[in-house]
């Protein structure tokens, strides 16, 4: 114990540092744990469009969209999320509403402004598209 307090005295930037990369990590974690948006695999998520008819929302450009998505995936834009312009998906309040991105750190913030207009079952494509497609799973393409 002696050399711990020897080790802080002698670095006390090393030592903060290591407290605060705690922190964030514990703060991180428990923010995952308790959300009421939970990130979900490619395989979940198909066996919650198989199951319970969830709703994939892609929330890429349109070009993007066009390039490749996910099989029954409607393309909504994070700002219509934000404006409520949601192309009658408020029918669907109660079902599983899954939001994609390209790498899944977007969706975070339309998936918490579709909870707070009252969708009940929302989910994150943990890694987007890009952990979609590293699965080897399908995508559609639109040709122009």
């Amino acid at each position: 114990m002696a050399q711990y307090i020897e080790f802080v005295t002698n670095h006390p930037l090393l030592s903060l540092a290591w407290v605060i990369i705690v922190f964030l990590i514990i703060g991180g974690w428990l923010k995952a744990r308790f959300s009421a948006i939970k990130q979900i695999s490619p395989t979940e998520l198909t066996m919650l469009v198989n199951r319970q008819d969830g709703v994939v929302l892609d929330i890429r450009s349109e070009d993007d969209f066009k390039k490749g998505h996910i099989a029954g995936a409607r393309q909504l834009s994070a700002s219509q999320i934000t404006e409520q312009k949601l192309a009658g998906l408020e029918k669907q309040k109660d079902a599983p509403i899954i939001v994609v991105c390209q790498a899944g750190v977007s969706a975070q913030k339309s998936a918490a402004a579709l909870t707070k207009q009252g969708f009940t079952k929302v989910a994150v494509l943990q890694g987007g598209m890009g952990a979609w497609t590293s699965a080897s799973l399908p995508v559609v393409k639109i040709k122009r």
